[in-house]
Parts: C-alpha cells; sequence; structure tokens
C-alpha cells in the first residue's frame, strides 16, 4: 500500500506560502522602520528648529522689556523637568512634552535669576503626520504581503500540481500500468523553456517507455519460446508414450511432463502479462470448490481426524457464496496446495473462513524475499525443486479475479498463503447485486 499524501501541514504549498509570508513580513517591517525613523526624524527636527528660533525670538523681547506672547514665559507649567535643569545650567535645549493635553515642542533657555524661559510650539501637525504615516505603512505592508503571499502561492500551486501528477503517474506505473504517462506540455515543444518539473515529468516517461519496451520482448520472448516448444514437446510425449515398460522409460516420461508442464506454466504466464485474461463469473460456494481442489491434487484428509503428512485437511469455519472464476480459483488453490507440499512438510490445512482461504503447512517457512516482495520467476531458495512459477500464476490469477494473496510465516513456523475474495452484496433471493 502507498504512504497517504503528508499532512497539510508539510506540503509543499504550505511551507512555500509559509517562507513567503515571513520574508514578506520582514521586508515590510524593515522597510517601514526604515521610513518612520527616516520621517520622525525629520519632521522632529523641523519642530525642534522652529521652536529654538521661537526661543530666540522670545529671549530677544524678554531682554527688550516686550511683553512676551501667550505661549513663552519664565518658569511655565508644564514645562518637562530636564529641560528645567538644562537651563538652569546655563544651557538650551528642546523636549516633547510627555503629560500635555496635545502633542507640544518645548525650547528653553538661561534667564536671569536661575530661571528659565521657555516656549511652546504646537507639535500636533508632526504628530499627526508620523501617526499618519505609521498606519500608512501598516496598511501598504498588509496588502503587499496579502499580494505576494497569493501569486506566490499561486506559483507555487502549480508547480506541486505537476509534482503531485508525476508522482501519481509514477504510483501507476509501479502498480503495473505501463501505459501511463506524465505528456507535460513543456516536454513536447523542445523550444518551450524546460524547468525542473519538466525535467523530472520527461525522464520519468522516458523510463516507462524503456521499461515497457523492454518488458513486451521479454514477453513476446517467454510466449514465443513457450509456443515453439509445445510442438515438439507433444511429438516427443507421444514417442514416450511407444517405449518399452521400464525404468529408462518411467524417468523419459517424467522429464516429458515436466517440460509440457513449464511450457504451459511459461504461456500462461505470457498470458497473464498481457494483462488479457477475462473473467468468466460465476456464484460459487467456496467450501466444496476447495474440497474438489483438494481431492484434485490427490492429497485429501478429513476435517475430524488429525491429518497425515501428504495429506491436507480442509476445515471450514464459515462457508460462503462468492461470485468468481471457478477454474481460475481453482488454480489458485490447486498452486498453493501444490507447493505447500512440495517445498514445506505436512500437514498441511486449507481453512476456509468466508471469502478468505488460508493455506499452511508445517515447514520452515517462506524465504524472506518472498514474503517481502513476492514471488519471483525461476528462484527458489534451500535447494528446494521447482521453477518458481506455480505462486507466481497463483499471485497473477489472483489478480485477475480481483483478489488479494498475501504471503506470510506463521510464528510457531510453517508458511501460510491468505487469499482474500471479493465479496458482492446479495439480495433477499441470493442473487449477486451490482
Amino acid at each position: 500500500m502507498r504512504p497517504a499524501l503528508p499532512h497539510w501541514t508539510a506540503t509543499l504549498t504550505w511551507k512555500a506560502a509559509a517562507f513567503i509570508t515571513v520574508m514578506c513580513c520582514g521586508l515590510a517591517a524593515l522597510l517601514g522602520l526604515l521610513v518612520h525613523v527616516s520621517v520622525t526624524e525629520q519632521t522632529v527636527g523641523e519642530a525642534r528648529d522652529h521652536a529654538l528660533d521661537r526661543l530666540t525670538e522670545v529671549t530677544k523681547a524678554y531682554e527688550a522689556g516686550d511683553r512676551l506672547p501667550p505661549d513663552a514665559g519664565v518658569d511655565l507649567p508644564g514645562l518637562p523637568e530636564p529641560l528645567r535643569t538644562l537651563a538652569s545650567v546655563g544651557q538650551r535645549g528642546t523636549m516633547v512634552g510627555d503629560h500635555d493635553p496635545h502633542p507640544t515642542m518645548w525650547a528653553a533657555g538661561p534667564t536671569d535669576g536661575g530661571h528659565a524661559l521657555a516656549v511652546r510650539v504646537d507639535y500636533s501637525q508632526g504628530a499627526h503626520a508620523i501617526n499618519a504615516l505609521d498606519s500608512a505603512i501598516v496598511w501598504s505592508s498588509a496588502l503587499a504581503i496579502g499580494a505576494t503571499l497569493l501569486v506566490g502561492s499561486f506559483a507555487v500551486t502549480r508547480v506541486t500540481r505537476r509534482l503531485h501528477a508525476t508522482a501519481q503517474v509514477a504510483r501507476r506505473i509501479s502498480a503495473g500500468d505501463l501505459d501511463a504517462r506524465v505528456d507535460d506540455p513543456r516536454t513536447q515543444d523542445p523550444t518551450r523553456h524546460q524547468d525542473e518539473v519538466a525535467a523530472v515529468a520527461g525522464a520519468l516517461d522516458t523510463m516507462a517507455a524503456g521499461l515497457q519496451s523492454k518488458l513486451l520482448s521479454e514477453q513476446r520472448f517467454t510466449a514465443d519460446v513457450a509456443h515453439e516448444l509445445r510442438t515438439p514437446l507433444t511429438g516427443l510425449h507421444a514417442a514416450a508414450e511407444l517405449l518399452p515398460p521400464g525404468r529408462p522409460t518411467e524417468l523419459v516420461r517424467d522429464r516429458v511432463a515436466t517440460l509440457r508442464t513449464l511450457t504451459e506454466d511459461l504461456l500462461e504466464i505470457s498470458r497473464l502479462d498481457t494483462r488479457s485474461e477475462r473473467l468468466d463469473l460465476d456464484s460459487e460456494q467456496l467450501a466444496p470448490l476447495a474440497e474438489r481442489v483438494v481431492r484434485a491434487s490427490g492429497m485429501t484428509g478429513t476435517s475430524t481426524s488429525r491429518p497425515e503428512t501428504g495429506t491436507t485437511e480442509v476445515r471450514v469455519v464459515r462457508d460462503t457464496h462468492v461470485e468468481t472464476d471457478r477454474r481460475r480459483l481453482e488454480r489458485v488453490l490447486g498452486n498453493l496446495v501444490a507447493n505447500a507440499h512440495k517445498h514445506g512438510r505436512g500437514p498441511v490445512v486449507l481453512t476456509v473462513d468466508g471469502p478468505v482461504v488460508t493455506v499452511r503447512d508445517h515447514g520452515d517457512g517462506f524465504p524472506d524475499y518472498l514474503v517481502e516482495h513476492g514471488p519471483q520467476r525461476f528462484r527458489t531458495e534451500g535447494g528446494a525443486k521447482g521453477h518458481g512459477l506455480g505462486l507466481t500464476i497463483a499471485l497473477g490469477q489472483a489478480e485477475v479475479l480481483g483478489a488479494r494473496l498475501a504471503f506470510a510465516n506463521a510464528p510457531d513456523g510453517g508458511a501460510v498463503a491468505t487469499l482474500t475474495l471479493p465479496q458482492h452484496e446479495r439480495d433477499e433471493r441470493g442473487a449477486p447485486t451490482a
């Protein structure tokens, strides 16, 4: 089973969106801070210069004995203490008031008797300009971040959509659909710019085409060899039947029968590889069908007595009707039973539990490679006899039936093959429904 797609927080789209958002926020904050500092310094500087100019005018009027304007005077109420202290030591300075009812720029300088001559200038317009600038920076930054995020997400989504399509095609190819192709438009037109996604898609299509060509060649070769062998093997079988009775004749007939079985297996595998098999569905009761398979194998046992080595016990936990191809299902079960006797040890038990059929022996179990990757043609281990085609055919026929065939080893020893058949719903009369 293929792993599910990652959670939305881990997808490339959301990672890119988060990265774009963070970068935009950082850039907007930096630019906003620079503009704020620059404009604030300019505005405050102009207000300070204006306040100092007013202080110079008021100082001249005070020294000339003229009447001072309402916004100027000695030791004015509300004068910030730092300016009062600065004037007491004979220095001039400016400062924005902290506790004034409205923004005010203060300017103060020394006068006779250690007092402070001060002037206050309305700073409301400058403060309002700075506040308006800050609001404009925030809103423009939010608008820019939103627009950038929208455009960036759209661009990234297009890329990830193409990546998902490529991954889906790769999964179809791994599942056996060798006709699947990405067909990215950028790979069809050599004059268009080839980005990284198009390069991956093109490489996948090339790989799939090459793999399909090689597999088709192997399938044709296998089918041709098996087909060409049938005619001479038929003649050889007929000639072997004419030999006089004896041990040499038995050996010849046995080898000829083995060759004929191998040839028929190769032909069946070639048909399975081409996926040209068609089902002949009918309603079958599973338990009687399994018992017929065991009887046909010549290794029967009873369900009430302990089976002996070399026999097959049929256990029915729960019988059921299945909609299946009888010939193919018998082929699958027959191969599983034959493999259990050929490569395992008795007793062999075939269990029917609803649509699930298990075949178990008490031998050394399946090889590790078979449990992990399934049966492989012409591969056997441990000096076992055979060509590894029986289980390969069983697996191929199970796929044609729409069933699932799994291989495992029992904890207490022995190989276990589990066939899970698809089950169709039935109406009140017992007929299968669509």
